[in-house]
C-alpha cells in the first residue's frame, strides 16, 4: 500500500509518521512537499502535526491555500482516505474538507499531555478495527484543539455518526474535567459525511510503537491498512445517507 505524508513550512511530525508507517507498519511513504501541485499515485494521505506557517493567522488557516491542497481536495472527492492530525485536522477543517473549527484552548493555555477518548462509530475506515466505547490513550500537544461547531451542526454531526472520538475519563464516563480544551460536546475527532476525510487532535503515531509504552494509536494505521477500498465505501456512505456524499 502506498501512502502520502504531506509538508508545509513548520510541519515536525512528518518523521514521526513515516517512521511508524515504514518501520512498524511496513508501508510504502513518499513524502510531499507542500508547492507540490500532484499528489504521487497513493492509496492513503496524511497530513501530519506542526505549526504549518507558525500558525500565523490561525492554525492552518494559510497552509489550506498551498497548492498540493487542490490534489488532496481531489483525491477525496474520488474518494480517496485522507487523515489529518492535529495540525492536519486544523488544516482539513480551514479548507472544508471537514466540518467546524479548532479555536484556542479554554484558558488560552499550551496543553500537552495525556488524554483518554471514547470511540463513538467504530463503522469508519479509520476506526473499523476497533468497538464502540472503546477506551484509547493517547497524547496531545496543542494550543488551538478546541472544537467548535453551532448546536444545529452538532445535531447534524451527531444523526450522521460523524463524532468519532471524544475526550472522556479513564472508564469511558464524559466529564469536563477530562475535556483537555473545552471542545464542544467534549469532541476529539470528526469525519466527514461520506466517512474517507477523518481528523482528530490527539497524535496515534506518539503512541504506535511498543518501545514507547503505549500502543493504542496502532488502532487507527491498522484499520487504513485493512479498510475496503475507497470508491466503495464513499458509494455505501452515499446510498445510507440517501444523497450525494458530501
Amino acid at each position: 500500500m502506498r501512502w502520502a505524508v504531506l509538508v508545509f513550512p513548520g510541519t515536525n511530525c512528518d518523521l514521526d509518521c513515516v517512521d511508524v508507517l515504514t518501520r512498524l507498519c511496513g508501508q510504502q511513504v513518499q513524502v510531499v512537499w507542500h508547492r507540490e501541485t500532484r499528489l504521487p499515485a497513493c492509496d492513503r494521505v496524511v497530513l501530519p502535526g506542526g505549526f504549518s506557517y507558525g500558525d500565523y493567522l490561525r492554525a492552518g488557516a494559510l497552509a489550506r491555500f498551498s497548492p498540493i491542497m487542490r490534489a488532496v481536495e481531489d483525491f477525496a472527492a474520488q474518494g480517496g482516505l485522507v487523515l489529518g492530525i492535529c495540525n492536519g485536522f486544523q488544516i482539513l477543517t480551514e479548507a472544508g474538507l471537514l466540518p467546524g473549527a479548532l479555536l484556542r484552548n479554554t484558558g488560552l493555555r499550551f496543553r500537552c499531555a495525556w488524554t483518554h477518548l471514547r470511540l463513538e462509530n467504530a463503522n469508519t475506515p479509520f476506526t473499523h478495527v476497533g468497538r464502540p466505547g472503546q477506551v484509547l490513550r493517547m497524547p496531545i500537544n496543542h494550543g488551538e484543539g478546541r472544537y467548535f461547531v453551532t448546536p444545529e451542526q452538532l445535531a447534524e454531526l451527531e444523526a450522521h455518526g460523524q463524532v468519532v472520538l471524544r475526550y472522556c475519563a479513564p472508564d469511558g464516563s464524559l466529564d469536563p474535567a477530562a475535556n483537555p480544551n473545552g471542545s464542544v460536546a467534549a469532541i476529539a475527532g470528526v469525519c466527514n459525511r461520506a466517512g474517507n476525510v477523518f481528523g482528530l487532535m490527539p497524535h496515534p503515531e506518539r503512541c504506535a510503537d511498543p518501545e514507547l509504552g503505549e500502543t493504542d494509536g496502532r488502532l487507527f494505521l491498522d484499520a487504513l491498512l485493512h479498510a475496503a477500498p475507497a470508491r466503495a465505501l464513499v458509494e455505501d456512505a452515499t446510498l445510507a445517507s440517501g444523497g450525494r456524499a458530501r
